[in-house]
């Protein structure tokens, strides 16, 4: 996935593969392809990259204090020994459009976390290769291909928009693949790749439960006028609506819209009591405002990527209020998620940027990963690797909030690579801020 709606820092230099020495229901449609956030994300990252966007780094929302428990949340020390466990990463860091370059100083951290508190993977420790993308498909394919000849026994994928293209490799060459989702039906059918999002949760599920929860009758979904967007919004979405029983009405809105009156007078005027907002920040800006200015009263939720500070600045906290929003990781509030990773960041890492959403993802992944990997002793190659995550048991995310996921193929089985139903929301406060995360439709994954 990927959340370029972040500003570049202007850090282009492209960096070499490098190693990091360090001690609800199961059934969707199968018709349809499924869009999952990573294409919509990738769109909105193109809408931003054309001035459309904002200049800030996301949910920069200030970190929680590691104090409460902070010298036990870490764990016990259990030092990984022998001979290392080869894992690669695989990042976009600095693209044209964003930096994901803290995800590497995170992925760093990490692994020093899961050597020395974790036992790494089997007993052994955990050595990282890390391979930038720069958000090129081109150099995407050639991590994958990399990775293939350094022998990797796995590799872990970051928010990214070219994911598939560092994926074929990989997927070809029967080395197991974690990462948060993606879109690509090949990707979601494979059974050496593993996902820890659900691809539909935060464009459909989410506006659904959120009926439910208020007891609403009727949706209108507004959405910014790209294909990837688009598809979920038109192509999955109604007869899913219908099926709950709610009523649901899409309202496309070409990107760049600054007022949007004339689109809200419309939602008003079919008696929607919800509203559910697909795009970026600048385009959530417009969409709220323009609710505002026609007397709309009724509930608002949205995508994560509406969210930022820009949002904030231009939207009355007072509006902001309530809105329920989905999320990918629960940064901020303080909990016991944002004290392990605040801890693990300030323990084992140099200068991590704690407010980057996409970085405490590749901590969720790479920690998932670890656990997902309990039960595995003896030879560590990819097959054992691939074997012991479709046999463990349902687990907690590390870092997720209470989130559990299971990869034996049967959470949706027409996309086996899926690990997890439902996903984490949360509720605004006065200051546009989350308040709390909470989790839905996390259904237990039968055996």
């Amino acid at each position: 996935m990927s959340y370029p709606w972040r500003s570049a820092s202007g850090r282009t230099p492209e960096q070499p593969l490098r190693p990091v020495a360090s001690t609800q229901s199961s059934t969707r449609p199968t018709a349809l392809r499924l869009t999952g956030v990573a294409v919509l994300a990738a769109s909105l990252a193109f809408v931003s990259a054309c001035g459309g966007g904002s200049d800030d780094k996301g949910d920069s929302t200030p970190a929680a204090s590691a104090s409460a428990g902070a010298d036990d949340i870490l764990g016990p020390v259990a030092k990984a020994t022998g001979a290392a466990v080869k894992i690669g990463v695989i990042t976009d860091g600095a693209s044209p459009t964003a930096d994901h370059t803290n995800d590497n100083k995170v992925v760093e951290a990490t692994t020093k976390y899961l050597n020395e508190h974790k036992s790494g993977i089997a007993g052994r420790p955990i050595e990282v290769t890390i391979c930038e993308t720069l958000g090129d498909l081109s150099k995407a394919g050639d991590c994958g291909n990399q990775m293939v000849e350094k022998g990797v026994s796995a590799v872990l994928i970051g928010t990214s928009g070219v994911v598939e293209a560092a994926w074929k490799p990989l997927n070809d060459a029967k080395i197991p693949v974690m990462l948060y989702g993606s879109s690509d039906p090949a990707l979601l059918a494979s059974t050496t790749t593993f996902s820890l999002g659900d691809p539909e949760f935060p464009v459909i599920d989410l506006p659904i439960q959120v009926a439910k929860d208020k007891g609403n009758k009727k949706v209108s979904a507004i959405v910014i006028d790209v294909p990837a967007a688009l598809h979920s919004a038109q192509d999955i979405a109604p007869p899913l609506f219908q099926k709950a029983g709610i009523g649901y009405n899409l309202v496309r809105v070409a990107p760049g819209t600054a007022d949007m009156t004339p689109q809200m007078q419309q939602i008003v005027s079919n008696k929607s009591d919800e509203v559910f907002i697909i795009g970026n920040d600048s385009f959530c800006i417009s969409a709220i405002n323009g609710l505002k200015a026609v007397g709309f009263t009724g509930t608002i939720s949205a995508i994560s990527q509406c969210i930022t500070d820009s949002t904030r600045k231009a939207v009355p906290g007072a509006t902001l209020k309530g809105m329920v929003v989905s999320a990918t990781a629960p940064l901020g509030p303080d909990s016991p998620s944002m004290q392990l990773y605040t801890k693990v960041a300030e323990t084992y890492g140099k200068d991590v940027d704690l407010s980057f959403q996409d970085s405490m993802i590749m901590f969720m992944i790479m920690s998932g990963f670890q656990a997902s990997l309990d039960g595995l002793s003896g030879d560590v190659t990819p097959a054992t690797i691939t074997a012991a995550i479709k046999a463990m048991k349902e687990t907690e995310v590390p870092g997720g909030a209470g989130l559990k996921f299971r990869c034996n193929g049967k959470a949706y089985p027409a996309t086996p690579a899926v690990c997890v139903r439902g996903g984490l929301t949360t509720t605004l406060d006065s200051k546009g801020k989350p308040a709390e995360y909470k989790v839905l439709g996390n259904t237990p994954i039968e055996g």
